[in-house]
């Protein structure tokens, strides 16, 4: 019997929790790649945590958990494959055709920064025989661990909607037969709109988390950001590669002012700058310099332009929000979208006044894309607050709150609602 790290108790469950969250995508890479079907390898690792939740309360939390998932889920794959002959005929042929179709090695496959089959498993995802969206969504679901409600959240959709999408995608990777491996180089550049915006919209959620006790999920912005290292190594001439590195590590530099001494949210405005990482800002702003370098800039080397702004001033007050707002007015040029219209309100008030930004964003509650954001009305509120208008700002507050998921910021709106009752 395996060695035990931790005895039966009641933070078992807990624990089974993280690791599949911190495991998943590792987890799900070696299956597809052993299995070579997606839906078989989703399947047998769910069962596997089911069997954990089972074994490790009365036996406790194995030595090596992510070992003991993987042998669990092999054996649940033996199995359905030996009950359902059909299915281990079709599951051999995907084997014999990876087995012809050798991955190309185009990385140094033994380096600490390559994440092993997680590549290969997000190249098939994002194959071009699959839509922009699908190939995004599917990649956040499988190797980002998220919830489909959290992926739907991601594109402003309904969970049902994202749903089928995931569904669909799956079944055009099985049907296709689109290959489990890492592109050769030629192939990479066509796949770049999707893989940056995948790697992106996982440090988002990273960052953000979009549900759950704590402000961030460390693990999904350490490994956006690892990613885009990888990218970048790849693909060093692309600029947009560039201003992505940039604008992950300019943010990322922020964390560990973002929340206080108990996990409370901390505003940009009241966080402690003295605790932003200094190495971070410096390698961002140099990879802003490459990204901007050119031609016409792309969305993320705009975005990691405005975040540059932000990190190279002592406070808010002297931040350059002219020159914030100019960047948004470029990038809603380049890129338009409600996130960033709101954004660019927010600037707006921190250059013009609350009223001028409250002008701004009553003009996007009609947008249905926003329907259900919560950050919308948590900014309108913040306006109506600072122009002393409690009962508005109130009912803006209750608005949000109605839509947040993460506890921290709901914490944050209940003490701002109640400083404004």
């Amino acid at each position: 019997m395996p060695e035990r790290a931790v005895g039966p108790g009641a933070s078992t469950g807990t624990s089974i929790e993280a690791v599949f969250r911190e495991e998943r995508g590792r987890l799900l890479a070696t299956l597809v790649r052993q299995f070579g079907d997606l839906d078989l390898a989703e399947e047998v690792a769910s069962d596997a945590v089911a069997a954990a939740l089972e074994h490790w309360p009365v036996d406790g939390v194995p030595t090596r958990p992510a070992a003991w998932l993987l042998t669990a889920a092999r054996r649940k794959a033996v199995d359905r494959l030996r009950r359902d002959k059909a299915y281990a005929a079709r599951i051999a042929v995907l084997q014999a055709e990876a087995d012809r179709d050798q991955p190309v090695a185009v990385l140094d496959t033994d380096s600490d920064d390559v994440p092993d089959d997680r590549l290969r498993l997000f190249f098939t995802c994002c194959h071009p025989a699959l839509a922009l969206e699908a190939q995004t969504a599917l990649t956040l679901r499988c190797l980002a661990g998220l919830s489909t409600p959290e992926v739907a959240r991601s594109f402003l959709l309904p969970p049902a909607t994202m749903g089928q999408r995931i569904v669909r995608a799956k079944r055009k990777i099985r049907d296709a037969r689109i290959p489990f491996r890492v592109p050769e180089a030629g192939e990479l550049p066509a796949r770049l709109p999707a893989v940056l915006q995948v790697v992106y919209l996982i440090f988002t959620e990273g960052y953000a988390a979009s549900s759950g006790p704590d402000l961030m999920r460390v693990d999904l912005a350490d490994e956006a950001v690892r990613l885009a290292r990888i990218l970048h190594r790849l693909l060093p001439g692309e600029r947009e590669v560039s201003g992505l590195l940039a604008l992950l590590l300019l943010v990322d530099a922020r964390r560990a002012a973002r929340t206080g001494p108990d996990g409370e949210l901390v505003l940009l405005g009241e966080q402690d700058r003295t605790l932003w990482n200094v190495d971070h800002i410096v390698e961002g702003r140099a990879l802003v310099v490459e990204a901007l370098t050119g031609g016409r800039p792309g969305p993320y080397a705009l975005q990691a332009a405005i975040a540059a702004v932000h990190d190279e001033a002592a406070d808010v007050t002297t931040t350059d929000w002219p020159q914030v707002v100019a960047l948004y007015d470029v990038l809603a040029q380049v890129a338009p979208s409600p996130l960033v219209a709101l954004n660019r309100a927010v600037a707006v008030a921190m250059r013009d006044g609350p009223v001028a930004g409250l002008v701004e964003l009553d003009a996007l509650v009609a947008d249905e894309r926003l329907a259900g954001y919560h950050l919308l009305p948590a900014a309108r509120a913040d306006l109506l607050r600072r122009l002393e208008r409690p009962a508005e700002a109130a009912a803006a507050y209750r608005e949000a709150l109605a839509m947040v998921g993460n506890r921290p910021e709901r914490a944050f709106l209940l003490r701002r609602l109640a400083e404004v009752e």
